[in-house]
């Protein structure tokens, strides 16, 4: 059972930059798809970005395009989302999530075909 392990989150004003990491508990981590995920409160859970195995594969959500980068260093099982230039509206609980069985992420913000998913962290940006 994959474990992943979210932190980084906080309170910011607008045009501030947050550092999001999601720590995987097993080596198997190399594997998977990865995918940060946010739910804003009374919204249902969105795809923000997803990076394939290798890292040959990147998918950003049009609304954060050109402010948010993901990342992955499999030698530490740890996923990356570097946020900058954060408006009120990125507001919400972020999650990592990972599947395996698809090496390109193909789908990358269908959640339902995410299989391990972290507890959330809490990002807050103030206008």
């Amino acid at each position: 059972q994959e474990q992943l392990v979210e932190s980084g989150g906080g309170s910011v004003q607008a045009g501030g930059s947050l550092r999001l990491s999601c720590t995987a508990s097993q080596s198997t981590y190399a594997s998977y798809c990865m995918g940060w995920f946010r739910q804003a409160p009374g919204e249902e859970r969105e795809g923000v970005a997803a990076i394939s195995i290798g890292g040959s594969r990147i998918y950003y959500a049009d609304s954060v395009k050109g402010r948010f980068t993901i990342s992955r260093d499999n030698a530490k099982n740890t996923l990356y989302l570097q946020m900058n230039s954060l408006k009120p509206e990125d507001t919400g609980i972020y999650y990592c999530a990972a599947r395996s069985g698809e090496r390109l992420c193909a789908q990358w913000d269908a959640r339902t075909l995410y299989a391990y998913w972290g507890q959330g962290t809490q990002v807050t940006v103030s206008s």
